[in-house]
C-alpha cells in the first residue's frame, strides 16, 4: 500500500524547535522530489522547503520566510524525508504536509508541482 505519512508535530514556545518526519510506505522517496507545505487556518497553502531527488543531488530550496530556520534533509536508508525546524515563530504555526514530485529534477514549492500528499501533521507555537 503507497502510503505518506508525517510526524514530529506538536506544540512549542517561541524560540523552540521540532522534526517532522515524512515516512513513504509501498515506493522509495529518493526517486522523487520532496516538498513541505503547511497551511494555517484561513491561509491558503504555501510551499515551506523542497529537496530534489537523490538522482538530481538533493539540492534544497526554502521559502524566504523560514530560510535559516528550517533544513529539509534525506535518509535514503530509512526512506525519510525530514524538516527541522528552529527559531519557531507563532506565524510558524499551521498544519504541514509532505508530498511527491514524480519530476525528479528540479524542485519549487508550488503545489501544482506535487501529485501526492501525506495527512499532515500540526505544529503550533505559542507566543
Amino acid at each position: 500500500q503507497v502510503q505518506l505519512v508525517e510526524s514530529g508535530g506538536g506544540l512549542v514556545q517561541t524560540g523552540g524547535s521540532l522534526r517532522l518526519s515524512c515516512a513513504a510506505s509501498g515506493f522509495t522517496l529518493d526517486y522523487y522530489n520532496i516538498g513541505w507545505f503547511r497551511q494555517a487556518p484561513g491561509k491558503e497553502r504555501e510551499g515551506v522547503s523542497c529537496i530534489t531527488s537523490s538522482n538530481s543531488g538533493s539540492s534544497t530550496y526554502y521559502l524566504g520566510s523560514v530560510k535559516g530556520r528550517f533544513i529539509i534533509s534525506r535518509d535514503s536508508v530509512k526512506n525519510m524525508v525530514y524538516l527541522e525546524m528552529t527559531g519557531l515563530k507563532p506565524e510558524d504555526t499551521a498544519t504541514y504536509y509532505c508530498a511527491t514530485d514524480p519530476s525528479g529534477s528540479a524542485c519549487g514549492l508550488g503545489s501544482v508541482w506535487y501529485d501526492y500528499w501525506g495527512q499532515g501533521t500540526q505544529v503550533t507555537v505559542s507566543s
